[in-house]
């Protein structure tokens, strides 16, 4: 990158790719993959996350991943936010808690509150 200009071209290249990426999307969910993410077990239960929406035919969720979000002690952690919604962020999101997580909170519509380590607009 040498330029101002430049940097403004990747930039509405990158918000072009999320848009499109977008339409067509109500739930967007986010699974920490840092090295403690991954150490804690975020890789089983990304595959879960997955592999639930496939089995109860869920199409309108976009699965990405981030890196550590400063919570270390909360992992495995995964954000879940359903259009505009409030962002709500669960720890100690094993494997096992995904069936439960996809039919209340992504399915449902409702947030899990015991589950939840924190919920922002």
């Amino acid at each position: 990158m040498k330029s101002l200009e430049e940097l403004q071209k990747i930039k509405e290249r990158a918000l072009e790719r999320r848009r499109m990426s977008a339409e067509g999307v109500r739930v967007r969910v986010v699974v920490a993959m840092g090295t403690c993410g991954i150490a804690a077990g975020a890789r089983d239960t990304m595959t879960a996350i997955l592999g639930e929406l496939e089995k109860q035919k869920v199409t309108d969720v976009a699965v990405t991943q981030t890196g550590c979000i400063g919570l270390c002690e909360y992992e495995p952690i995964v954000q879940v936010q359903i259009g505009e919604g409030d962002m709500v962020t669960y720890g100690k999101l094993g494997a096992d808690r995904v069936p439960t997580l996809i039919e209340k909170h992504v399915v449902g519509g409702e947030p899990i509150a015991e589950w939840a380590i924190k919920q922002t607009a």
